[in-house]
């Protein structure tokens, strides 16, 4: 039977022997004597009591007791160090000569951080664990965010399961640090060395996560452009081989186009847009323009894309500094031709024709594209037809037109009124002020002529030769009487304003060249064929006799 007492260390009650106390009492004793000259010997010798007590926690629950025996606290003596093993290795450390002097360390523990945070510790405390540098597991996990929060999930998982580093023993565990006096004088000393480092930047740190924040940020650009500089330079050249060989194909591109245009002639491409909407004189200075303002541009980065390439500057400042001022000239010739073009369209205007049709005697309409060339008395001089076309047919195919770019031509029909079937022309066109947008509609003329039951409608409507344009168009509304058949050619379905294969397909005649339709009270329907009638009749009379059965 042994005497026990309790004793407190830090907080902690333990139960211990008497002679357990005795030897522990004298350890103590020696420790704090040895740590007494120390700046801070307080607090050394609570880390070191503190780490004593973990130590005894564990040795009781490992073995089930609640005395401290003699055999207990030598072992904690053992594995913490003697103060006379502690001075003796200090001195050995000393000489420079003895290869003992290194430190050896233990397997490191993870815990969180708290003195190398800017959330939580947690990318540190894995850094210490494997002995890296924090700025690589914080780039991991800003890579990680993008993929579905993955990054994010993970922080915040180990955010909650890895407990924080609090005291001494669990920053050195988390080091790897040997947890005996020569562990903890030497974190301590290490600790004192870096608070005098902070002292002197005290400014810096009154606000620690900002600057962390930007340290972090700039050991990411550090090694991001490390990165660039070697195995992303191969890379950087292929992309800059790739813009040069881009660039190479726009610049000769535009160069063929010029010269095209130019050899076209300025009334031989007001056809093309932009160019059928600006002065016929003003071509020239606009295409040289327009060249311009693409080509420079590309130049330019061609010559940077060399430049980057080969290592050696291209162009020097007074070259850049002259295409500047070309770019900028040619610049406000775009836009000065540009606003004064557009001011050709700014007003509206539109007027009403109607044309009286002839009805025929079976209320039957034949609608159909006129694809024959219209050729005025110069025109016919000038290609000589009668000499070297008589009896041929000059057909019309070409959607831009002979006289002017292409005009829009819409059609609708609808049901009359009366029994008189007419034709209303709805022309319209753009221009500086009403006066003139209704002078540039009322320019443009629209062919268009009846045989018996045949329609025969153009396919764009004509200016005079040189004129340009200004949005001119026509909107035609055929008006027939009720009960009207229309037979409409397909050619025509670009100028509807209704789908005429869906008729078509209706009838289950794709191929077909024509579609039906009659005009009824509410608007013009397509004709259903009687084989197809016939046919829908059958499989709805099939479909209402298979109903009746299942119900039966």
């Amino acid at each position: 039977m042994n005497k026990t007492i309790i004793i407190n260390i830090n907080g902690m009650v333990f139960h211990i022997e008497e002679d357990a106390y005795e030897v522990l009492k004298n350890y103590m004793t020696d420790v704090k004597r040895h740590f007494s000259t120390s700046e801070d010997s307080l607090e050394i010798t609570t880390d070191i009591e503190n780490r004593i007590a973990e130590m005894f926690n564990e040795i009781l629950a490992a073995e089930a007791r609640q005395v401290i025996v003699d055999a207990d606290v030598k072992k904690v003596v053992e594995q913490m160090g003697s103060v006379q093993d502690f001075e003796t290795a200090e001195n050995d450390a000393k000489d420079p000569r003895n290869p003992f002097s290194s430190y050896n360390t233990e397997r490191r523990r993870l815990f969180r951080d708290p003195d190398d945070h800017l959330v939580s510790g947690v990318c540190a405390g894995i850094a210490n664990y494997f002995d890296i540098s924090p700025v690589w597991v914080r780039l991991a996990f800003a890579i990680l965010v993008p993929f579905a929060a993955i990054g994010l999930i993970i922080y915040t998982i180990l955010w909650m399961v890895v407990p924080k580093a609090i005291t001494r023993a669990d920053r050195m565990a988390m080091k790897g640090e040997k947890q005996d006096l020569k562990g903890f004088k030497k974190n301590f000393e290490e600790e004192l060395s870096t608070v005098r480092g902070n002292l002197q930047n005290l400014k810096h740190e009154a606000k620690p996560f900002i600057y962390q924040l930007r340290d972090l940020l700039s050991d990411i650009f550090h090694h991001l452009a490390a990165f660039i500089r070697g195995t992303g330079n191969i890379v950087g050249k292929i992309i800059a081989a790739a813009i040069l060989i881009g660039c190479f194909g726009m610049a000769v591109a535009l160069i063929i186009s010029l010269i095209g245009l130019f050899a076209a002639g300025n009334m031989g491409i007001y056809n093309v847009f932009p160019f059928n909407i600006a002065n016929h004189q003003a071509n020239g200075i606009f295409m040289v323009a327009g060249f311009l303002l693409l080509s420079i541009p590309l130049l330019a980065i061609i010559l940077m894309t060399i430049g980057f390439i080969f290592k050696k500057v291209s162009f020097n400042r007074s070259i850049g500094t002259t295409l500047l001022c070309i770019w900028l000239a040619s610049l406000g010739a775009v836009t000065y031709y540009g606003i004064k073009t557009a001011a050709n369209f700014r007003e509206g205007g539109r007027f009403t024709q109607t044309i009286k049709l002839k009805p025929t005697t079976n209320n039957v309409y034949y609608l159909r594209l006129n694809d024959t060339k219209y050729l005025s008395n110069e025109d016919s001089t000038r290609l000589r037809i009668n000499d070297r076309f008589k009896g041929m047919i000059i057909l019309d195919d070409d959607f831009n037109g002979s006289d002017g770019p292409y005009h829009s031509v819409n059609i609708d029909i609808e049901k009359s009124d009366v029994a008189q079937p007419t034709l209303v022309e709805t022309f319209s066109a753009r221009g500086t002020d009403l006066e003139d947008a209704l002078t540039n509609a009322r320019a443009a003329t629209y062919r268009f002529d009846q045989r018996d039951s045949v329609l025969n409608f153009d396919r764009h409507i004509s200016t005079p030769k040189g004129f340009l344009w200004r949005g001119q168009e026509v909107h035609l509304t055929l008006k027939l009487p009720l009960n009207a058949k229309v037979i409409i050619d397909d050619k025509l379905d670009r100028n509807l304003n209704f789908n005429l294969y869906e008729c078509k397909t209706t009838n289950n005649n794709d191929q077909g060249s024509t579609a039906e339709f009659v005009m009824t009270t509410t608007g013009l329907e397509c004709k259903i064929s009687p084989v197809v009638a016939a046919k829908a009749k059958a499989d709805s009379l099939k479909a209402i006799a298979a109903d009746t059965a299942r119900t039966e």
